[in-house]
């Protein structure tokens, strides 16, 4: 690798960073504007904004022939926003997770991840996969905006309260969209170019760049935002802006990609049996952790992160052959991951336990609950 295209790929990153911040600033600004929940801001304005530059990399790769760093953008970017974003948020404080996240989002999350898997078993996502999807981003944003600005407008107006939103003020924030994409689009191809190179040079798949460096560089605005609103006590759009970027990362990434790209987006073998199920597998296990109290809890950051140094470990044993990535791989499999989910098990033993308790004292009157004498 030349010099130049390492200082162009690290200025990638930035530019990356950068404009997905000057995108964010500017399009939240305007939705809250519009009277929509911190939640709802959350899982559409800052989890769009700072997708894109998943958006960005997985549509130029594809439209460069790169199907391996296209996919691998778009799973680990989701195994990285759980694993690696949320569990750092939730070691800086615990995370408060709303009802709808629980009844809803994470549902939806789940379905999609499923939905990859389904389409991607052929080996590609199609035009009228990426149509299908692109359509079920569209309709889910529709729906989750509607839904807010019904039920939780007083809430909207309160955060909008004194934001003085004039021509200016508008004309400003476009102003900050475009800048932004601009910075996405110049700052995804450096990136991308680099990344193939670095591929090369270290021996190791485009399929674990993608997965990895290029996965973890594009989620940066979800790791500041995400530990940003934490500390600042926003914790719905802690929360909101994971799942929601999981979801659109999913259904708007992905299906942009395969409805523009001529042949699709091709979707590897590797991909197939280790990755994207081990994305689903994340997905389906934050259910029972978010349902538990509502909330993510330290520890269970911790366990998160915990689990992101594993599978980033795997990743770089198995892509260089290395003779420990085979014992590793079955220590994971047979004792940590059965070990995890008899502990979010237990967890959900105990809430369940804890509310049906709950439920038999509200259910009777002061003379039964209290002792005599």
């Amino acid at each position: 690798m030349d010099l130049l295209t390492l200082i162009l790929f690290v200025i990638g990153f930035f530019l990356l960073i950068g404009g997905a911040e000057f995108l964010v600033r500017g399009s939240s600004r305007l939705a809250v504007a519009a009277g929509i929940s911190p939640l709802v801001v959350g899982l559409t304005v800052v989890a769009y904004g700072t997708s894109t530059p998943e958006l960005a990399v997985t549509v130029q790769s594809t439209f460069a022939g790169q199907s391996d760093i296209a996919v691998g953008n778009v799973v680990g970017s989701n195994i990285s926003n759980v694993l690696l974003v949320l569990g750092l948020a939730a070691m800086i404080s615990s995370l408060v997770v709303a009802p709808q996240l629980v009844r809803f989002d994470i549902p939806v999350m789940i379905i999609v991840s499923v939905l990859v898997l389904l389409m991607g078993l052929d080996g590609n996502i199609g035009r009228l996969d990426g149509i299908f999807l692109t359509l079920g981003a569209i309709s889910y944003t529709i729906f989750i905006i509607r839904k807010s600005r019904r039920e939780v407008k007083a809430v909207a107006m309160e955060h909008v309260e004194g934001a003085g939103v004039t021509l200016l003020g508008v004309a400003a924030q476009l102003g900050f969209i475009v800048l932004g994409l601009g910075l996405l689009v110049v700052g995804s191809n450096w990136l991308i170019n680099g990344a193939v190179i670095m591929a090369e040079l270290l021996g190791v798949s485009k399929l674990v760049i993608g997965l990895t460096i290029v996965a973890v560089g594009t989620s940066l605005p979800e790791i500041a935002t995400s530990i940003v609103a934490s500390i600042r006590g926003e914790r719905d759009i802690a929360v909101g802006n994971i799942v929601g970027s999981n979801i659109f990362n999913i259904l708007f990434v992905l299906g942009v990609s395969g409805a523009a790209a001529p042949a699709g987006v091709t979707v590897s073998g590797a991909a197939l049996q280790f990755d994207i199920p081990i994305m689903i597998c994340i997905a389906m296990g934050c259910l029972p952790i978010f349902l538990t109290n509502y909330a993510v809890e330290r520890w269970e950051g911790v366990l998160f992160f915990g689990y992101y140094l594993i599978y980033a470990a795997y990743l770089f044993l198995s892509s260089t052959d290395h003779s420990i990535a085979d014992p590793f791989g079955a220590f994971v499999i047979v004792l940590a991951l059965p070990i995890t989910a008899i502990i979010l098990l237990a967890s959900l033993i105990r809430y369940i336990r804890r509310r049906r308790h709950v439920g038999i004292i509200g259910s009777k009157t002061p003379k039964e609950i209290i002792p005599p004498g």
